[in-house]
């Protein structure tokens, strides 16, 4: 196929997804279908309980929510056509698909490294300027994080769409991935690719270290106020604010940081797509349960929409009565 002068093939991309033996189709495909339902009922949970409970229309639960539905565009970029392959049978992509996917998958990733660094600075400000929070995180500058953040993401994405774009390929080409990963694909390229490197490993560089670089600042300066606090526990109280969090945020740079490691060591790409799973579908997954587990403004807002906080006083109020 020709990309680069327009004459395209419309079904040339083979996913070859996670595992050949068709013995482990089924196990694959009921495994990543209940991660994919956990993975929207959590996070359209969170969301839910948010947009509910006028407790929770705060500038941290708002940066939560935004998260939440980001974690369930990023699962869903991938997942679906992953289990569509697995019911049909069939490992085909066209071109068009492959580079949309592509195009998507850049810019929820990307979206969720920023909203977590905007999560920080949001974390940095209630316990380092209490007083001032309401003041400094007001909705309007909210709302300009969100957008910013979306803004560069979708800059981000779509230059390296279009880098792709200029690139040649042959027919019938084979991607040892589960979904069209821009670095699988640039290699399967027979045009010069050294521009679309070089832009990987810079965009890569400036996105990953200089968003992990504000997170670490921002957590540098909250462990600093931490120490100037008295009491152990209002120390304590402080840091529970920021735990969720740092959890997440933990999880996510960890689990990258294995997906790089072990590609380069084992430079096998099945043994890569198998290790991406962690942060593909693992922490979006997880990351719900991290914050409706450690936060009770959460559990209440839940227990309120699901009317089981007025369950729960009605047969507190009955059993008054009986005694």
């Amino acid at each position: 196929m020709e990309s680069g002068n327009g004459t395209q093939s419309s079904n040339f991309l083979l996913l070859l997804g996670l595992s050949g033996e068709s013995e482990l189709q089924p196990l694959i495909f009921g495994l990543f279908l209940s991660m994919y339902l956990i993975t929207m009922f959590g996070n359209l949970l969170i969301i839910l309980a948010v947009s509910s409970d006028s407790h929770l229309h705060t500038p941290m639960y708002f940066f939560l929510s935004n998260l939440s539905f980001v974690d369930i565009c990023f699962t869903s970029t991938t997942i679906p056509k992953m289990l569509w392959n697995i019911q049909t049978q069939s490992q085909v992509i066209t071109y068009e698909g492959c580079i949309t996917q592509m195009y998507f998958y850049i810019l929820f990733a990307g979206l969720d490294v920023l909203l977590l660094t905007v999560m920080a600075y949001d974390r940095y400000v209630a316990i380092c300027h209490p007083l001032h929070y309401m003041v400094i995180m007001s909705p309007q500058l909210c709302g300009l994080l969100v957008l910013i953040s979306w803004i560069v993401s979708v800059m981000y994405s779509l230059l390296h769409s279009l880098m792709v774009l200029r690139l040649s390929f042959c027919t019938d080409l084979e991607i040892p991935h589960f979904f069209c990963e821009i670095k699988e694909l640039v290699q399967l390229a027979y045009s010069d690719t050294f521009l679309n490197n070089m832009m990987m490993q810079f965009g890569a560089g400036l996105l990953g270290s200089g968003t992990l670089t504000g997170i670490l600042y921002s957590y540098s300066k909250i462990v600093s106020s931490l120490y100037r606090i008295s009491s152990a526990q209002g120390r304590w109280k402080a840091f529970s604010t920021c735990a969720s969090h740092l959890s997440v945020v933990s999880l996510f740079y960890c689990t990258s940081l294995g997906v790089y490691l072990s590609s380069a060591a084992t430079h096998s790409s099945l043994s890569s797509a198998a290790a991406s799973v962690m942060y593909t579908v693992v922490t979006p997954m997880l990351n719900p349960f991290i914050y409706s587990l450690r936060n009770k403004d959460i559990k209440r807002a839940l227990k309120r929409f699901f009317g089981m906080e007025t369950i729960s006083r009605s047969f507190v109020l009955g059993l008054k009565k009986c005694t």
